[in-house]
């Protein structure tokens, strides 16, 4: 990168979200720990079918009705209708081996009765099972290069980085169609940048921040491509395409063969056991390639 081809402007951490059960509800978060795998307890449990197949909302929209909250010492899953569930954080099952798109990767079960409360509520035979650490599955190197990302439960990446400019762009359009805006939940991002003009992190080549354990750097590196999820409304469950039709109107990626994007996947360069809290000002990098 030339002096002529990058430049840098000033950005900050609007919003930190993490969702435990990958598919579920997320929660802002007042801070986060940048671990290997993204931002701690992240994507960390995932729920599978009878044949150890990773399901979500695109398949059980119910799923997004389902409210991890993070403890000291345990989860507690809550849903319309159900008893509280606490899955203890320091206990996990039979080691098992589950697929996650292509990727058949070692996990833990939960156990019997967090198998039953989610085959109870979302209707079918159904497990949740716990990432296992030691496993190294990787993102795509044609998209990291030379730096080896990895990933828990997550699509592939082990961040997702979005703007709030971004979104406001999104709710200007579907508002001047007649339909209601929605909220950042939607695109389950972990980073919510402020200081970019709409849809800027698509742009960006690095996101750099100083915590009180050291320095953050990271880098982004592939478009988010967006499925159906979107258009689940994470307060009643209930599908649509308004928001899908927003974004095919302005959103269709070259990068990604006219795939629609929103938001932008990351590894971690620099910053492993840092902190990240919303607030913190830092600096991101333009890129033009």
């Amino acid at each position: 990168m030339t002096d002529a081809a990058a430049f840098d402007v000033a950005v900050s951490l609007a919003a930190l979200y993490i969702h435990p059960v990958k598919s579920c509800g997320g929660s802002a978060a007042d801070d986060a720990l940048l671990i290997e795998t993204g931002l701690e307890f992240d994507r960390a449990w995932m729920v599978v079918d009878a044949q150890g197949r990773f399901v979500t909302q695109r398949r059980l929209p119910r799923m997004a009705l389902i409210q991890p909250t993070l403890n000291a010492l345990d989860m507690v899953l809550r849903a319309p209708g159900m008893l509280a569930l606490p899955v203890p954080l320091g206990e996990v099952g039979a080691a098992v081996r589950v697929t996650v798109w292509n990727d058949e990767v070692a996990a833990y079960d939960m156990g019997d009765a967090a198998a039953q409360w989610f085959s109870d509520f979302l209707g079918q035979a159904l497990r949740l099972v716990r990432f296992d650490p030691a496993q190294k599955r990787l993102a795509s190197a044609q998209w990291t290069g030379e730096i080896a990302a990895e990933a828990a439960f997550s699509d592939e990446y082990p961040l997702l980085v979005t703007s709030q400019a971004s979104l406001d762009e999104l709710n200007r359009r579907m508002e001047a169609n007649g339909d209601a805006p929605v909220t950042m939940q939607r695109f389950r991002p972990n980073l919510v940048l402020d200081g970019l003009d709409a849809h800027g992190e698509d742009h960006l080549d690095e996101v750099r921040f100083d915590t009180a354990e050291g320095p953050v750097r990271l880098k982004l590196v592939k478009p988010c491509a967006r499925c159906s999820i979107p258009d689940v409304d994470p307060l009643t469950a209930e599908t649509g395409h308004a928001v899908g039709d927003a974004l095919a109107a302005y959103r269709a990626d070259a990068r990604l063969n006219g795939a629609l994007t929103f938001g932008m996947n990351a590894v971690i360069v620099e910053g492993f056991d840092c902190t990240l809290r919303p607030g913190l000002v830092g600096g991101a990098t333009y890129r033009f390639d």
